[in-house]
């Protein structure tokens, strides 16, 4: 019986590996646009801190 796997493969992963490194190396992704990612994940996830009035910027 084959059981269907769920998940990215192995060829999906190097794929996106190396689409990130091309986006890095051709200046589309920055470490000003990692830096506004993370905060906007941070926002998403902590969300009642940002109710409650804390700052969620990296950096100052």
């Amino acid at each position: 019986m084959a059981y269907y796997r769920r998940g990215i493969s192995l060829i999906g992963l190097i794929y996106v590996l190396v689409g990130l490194y091309v986006a890095w190396i051709h200046h589309y992704i920055t470490p000003t646009l990692l830096k506004s990612i993370a905060e906007a994940l941070l926002a998403v996830f902590l969300w009642f801190l940002v109710l409650l009035g804390v700052d969620l910027h990296l950096g100052g």
